[in-house]
């Protein structure tokens, strides 16, 4: 029997990277930066069309009473963006039978910095800078899949944040959230197909998923 899915579509900061450690770090505390990070987020998820992402970090550090020079700072810890477990070995599993690629709310510099922490090479990157608008909006999920020549039928989308499930429902994506640190899902979001704090499960779903 033919595979369902031809791909598989992950968020990056969230489902593949820690970058609430970054973020955290930076800020100097985890109450700090959680209270900086979802401050970002709000200003990401309501601004729709795209503005730039380092922008906004900063500006979400200003109306979080934290020191705006901390954005800078957050850029050149980039670097120490490191994956989840599991990460690494679950995508090198994926490659073998399965186009990969992300898709982030980063702009494209950062993203693609990002992207390379992962140490898995991926088919398709695609950034919010890229595709105009930050996700949920659509246009990022319907951009990877333009990109990868598939239908959503034929793709997998595994979310870090369970405000994905709302963009990947809208596009017909099948979503699978690795929620590592035990996110709560958002009021009204679409119900994942699977849910898991262990990425390696991906495997097991898209082995059992026709």
């Amino acid at each position: 029997m033919a595979q369902k899915y031809q791909a598989v579509l992950c968020d990056l900061l969230t489902a593949l990277l820690d970058s609430w450690s970054v973020w955290n770090k930076t800020a100097g505390s985890e109450e700090t930066g959680r209270i900086w990070r979802a401050e970002y987020l709000r200003l990401t998820y309501g601004c729709g069309a795209y503005q730039p992402y380092e922008e906004l970090v900063e500006q979400a550090a200003k109306n979080s009473g934290i020191a705006p020079s901390l954005a800078k700072e957050l850029e050149q810890n980039w670097l120490a963006l490191d994956p989840w477990p599991g990460v690494v070995s679950t995508l090198t599993a994926l490659k073998k039978t399965h186009r990969i690629g992300v898709v982030t709310n980063c702009s494209e510099r950062l993203g693609r910095i990002a992207a390379d922490r992962v140490g898995v090479p991926f088919d398709i990157v695609v950034t919010s800078e890229q595709a105009g608008f930050y996700k949920p909006h659509p246009r990022p999920y319907e951009l990877a899949l333009e990109e990868l020549g598939l239908p959503a039928e034929q793709v997998l989308f595994v979310a870090g944040s369970g405000y994905d499930l709302f963009g990947t429902a809208k596009v017909g994506l099948d979503t699978f959230w690795h929620n590592r640190i035990g996110l709560t899902s958002p009021a009204g979001a679409p119900a994942p197909m699977a849910e898991s704090a262990e990425i390696s499960d991906v495997l097991q779903f898209v082995a059992t998923t026709q």
